[in-house]
């Protein structure tokens, strides 16, 4: 099936923090792309590359065997210059340069705050959600959410043996700056004592009367997931605890960055080759200055004016089922 829409030449980049299923993504677009009769060109290193022009062709074989590969091929990196309306422009020549028609940016809030920029320019461009914070409106998943889910709970699964041999309590740190999603969600399916998320100030009172009623009542562990933007820092009611006579010993393991890593899941492989393939379907049908997004299980499109200015909020009624089901 051939294009019959004006757009002839797309480009594809990844920006941001990496996600697992972002090279299924990208591969969907390649694939896509090019049996509607496209040209795809990669553009490496994200809004960077597009200021500098790294740009390369891609084929079918360019994106054969990726659908396992965590991170991304395209590489990515966070660009200050092109916060800037100069930077801006450059990116714009180089596209005009090239005959990019249209863009397709793959990433979470700070990459489409940037195609919104490149929208209100007159640059055709979608956006595709990918923040395993899962924090981005206008999609219930987006890419890398599921992976990263399932890497916290291998890694919680883990410290509770730990924990269970020595009699301690676990402040296990995730992801999660702004948004407490992958925190609520792993603390219900490990059976956590406990989740401290950034949009509920943490009562250390109540954390210490819970973590001692779980001691007196002869519980041989006590494993508390902390989102990293909760209050007070984990290292720091780590602390605190401490100071305290709750009879648990306490330690924390912050998972950092491995989160990001690993095989995406067969559910982001899957929503991410639906989200690269609808994006192209909606360029052509003439869709510009949206998101792709999943909505129960129909792939939608959002204003990206709507995502960059609104947020999505974390259930507070699924927070208050992790912690009936903590007790």
């Amino acid at each position: 099936m051939e294009s019959t829409s004006q757009i002839k030449k797309i480009a594809i980049l990844t920006s941001g923090g990496d996600a697992p299923g972002m090279n299924p993504c990208i591969r969907a677009v390649v694939r896509y792309g090019i049996a509607n009769g496209l040209t795809v060109i990669g553009v490496d290193g994200g809004y960077s590359g597009l200021i500098h022009g790294d740009f390369h062709e891609m084929n079918l074989r360019d994106v054969g065997g990726i659908m396992q590969r965590g991170g991304t091929i395209l590489q990515t990196a966070r660009s200050e210059e092109f916060r800037t309306q100069n930077g801006q422009r450059k990116a714009i020549r180089q596209m005009s340069s090239e005959g990019i028609d249209a863009l397709v940016v793959i990433g979470g809030d700070g990459s489409l705050q940037g195609a919104m920029k490149m929208h209100a320019q007159g640059v055709k461009v979608i956006g595709v959600p990918a923040s395993i914070d899962n924090d981005i409106y206008g999609t219930d998943m987006a890419i890398g959410v599921d992976t990263a889910l399932n890497t916290i709970v291998d890694a919680i699964d883990k410290i509770r043996d730990t924990a269970s041999s020595h009699s301690r309590a676990f402040l296990v740190e995730t992801m999660g700056r702004e948004s407490g999603y992958l925190a609520i969600q792993a603390g219900i399916v490990t059976g956590a004592e406990m989740v401290l998320i950034p949009e509920v100030e943490t009562d250390v009172e109540k954390l210490a009367k819970a973590m001692d009623e779980a001691y007196r009542h002869g519980k041989s562990h006590c494993i508390i997931v902390c989102a990293e933007g909760a209050t007070p820092h984990t290292t720091e009611l780590g602390q605190i605890i401490d100071g305290m006579d709750l009879g648990f010993t306490t330690r924390i393991s912050i998972l950092g960055h491995m989160q990001r890593g690993g095989k995406p899941t067969a559910f982001d492989r899957l929503l991410a080759s639906r989200f690269g393939a609808r994006a192209v379907e909606f360029l052509i049908a003439g869709q510009s200055g949206v998101m792709v997004g999943l909505d129960g299980n129909k792939i939608t499109t959002t204003p990206i004016e709507d995502v960059t200015t609104l947020k999505r909020v974390v259930s507070m009624e699924v927070y208050e089922m992790a912690n009936i089901l903590a007790r």
